[in-house]
């Protein structure tokens, strides 16, 4: 199996490959999306909307972000998801030589690979729980490429990369690309601080990648945008594809402007339970945390059996969890898991309490 093949095998969500598993009575920790339903109907929108074009730049998506927070029009590039901005960027910033962190999202490398870039991986290291090192550090290892790919929070660890170090980094390498995947930073408990979506008419170098996915729990939609300077986007529009965003997209973004109510209950939600989460796993034997400034977490497991074992035995209960395994940089026993209701992370906790002991008992 190619490394391609096995990356679109392990995606969280990827349902279709998992035997024997219903989605009807399964609890699907492996998706990191809100765990509130979506807070817009599409049921909505009139039938004879859906017979004509959307507009060829996704209008609808860009009156989101310039209303929801307050950004110039002209710094927004809607996109179909956060992805196809991921894609879209090292192929029409001409990148040739790019760093990404590693264990991080894989598309990001693979975007790259794609448009011809060579990749190298700036590592964070398991003893220093996957945090950044110092800015020096990453400035050494910014020598001899043209672009810096990163995310804040970062997915799979959890780990932030603190606003301020990365336009310090921008402002000291102007002449190279600083991309940040921002699609989970509306969970961060110090939103809309921590975002850099204003910062980009200060440092042309700098550009953000957003999605709408994760906060609203609109995965099938594909929801996103690329924000940067001006003069980025038009560059970025030389090289974008028209109509990537569908009418039913469009209308959608819309009327999540009326959704702050929503996010209000996610966001205390996610950090409600984060907090609950957290006590309560490190009283369980056999699982150590690493990141958890999201809402997902990264743990190990050190159960006395391979990671095989804990997967197996989620999977009898009706539990699906991310194993990890094919992240770059990461051991073996990773697994990630995201924040759903109150009552499904108590069934997942008292699982996880549950599996060593009986694991270990059918290893022996």
């Amino acid at each position: 199996m190619t490394r391609d093949n096995l990356y679109f095998h392990k995606h969280g969500g990827a349902l279709d490959c998992q035997p024997g598993l219903k989605s009807d009575n399964l609890l699907d920790f492996s998706v990191n999306v809100s765990p509130l339903p979506p807070p817009v109907a599409i049921t909505s929108l009139d039938s004879c909307e859906v017979s004509r074009y959307p507009s060829i730049d996704g209008l609808g998506i860009k009156d989101f972000y310039v209303g929801r927070f307050g950004l110039d029009s002209r710094t927004v590039l809607p996109t179909n998801g956060a992805i196809e901005g991921i894609y879209l960027l090292p192929r029409a910033l001409n990148v040739k030589k790019v760093r990404v962190l590693a264990p991080s999202f894989f598309d990001y490398e693979r975007a790259c690979r794609i448009s011809g870039a060579e990749v190298r991986y700036i590592k964070l290291k398991e003893e220093d729980r996957f945090t950044l090192p110092s800015i020096d550090t990453i400035a050494a290892e910014l020598q001899g490429v043209d672009a810096f790919f990163a995310a804040n929070p970062n997915n799979p660890t959890g780990t932030r990369f603190p606003k301020e170090v990365f336009l310090a980094l921008a402002s000291r390498f102007p002449g190279k690309w600083f991309i940040m995947d921002e699609a989970f930073i509306q969970y961060v408990d110090d939103f809309p601080g921590a975002t850099l979506m204003r910062e980009v008419m200060a440092l042309k170098n700098v550009i953000v990648v957003h999605s709408l996915t994760k906060f609203y729990a609109l995965p099938g939609l594909r929801l996103g945008a690329v924000i940067a300077h001006r003069d980025v986007i038009d560059v970025l529009l030389r090289y974008k594809e028209p109509w990537t965003v569908n009418i039913v997209a469009e209308h959608v973004a819309r009327e999540l402007l009326e959704c702050k109510d929503y996010e209000r209950d996610v966001r205390a939600m996610i950090a409600s339970e984060r907090a609950k989460i957290f006590k309560r796993l490190k009283k369980i034997p056999g699982i150590s945390l690493k990141g958890y400034a999201a809402n997902f977490f990264l743990a190990r497991w050190n159960g006395g059996s391979s990671l095989d074992h804990l997967l197996e035995f989620l999977k009898k209960k009706g539990i699906l969890v991310r194993d990890c395994r094919n992240f770059p940089g990461l051991k073996d026993n990773y697994f990630r898991f995201a924040i759903r209701k109150p009552d499904e992370n108590d069934r997942l906790l008292e699982q996880l309490l549950s599996a060593r002991e009986e694991i270990e008992t059918v290893v022996r």
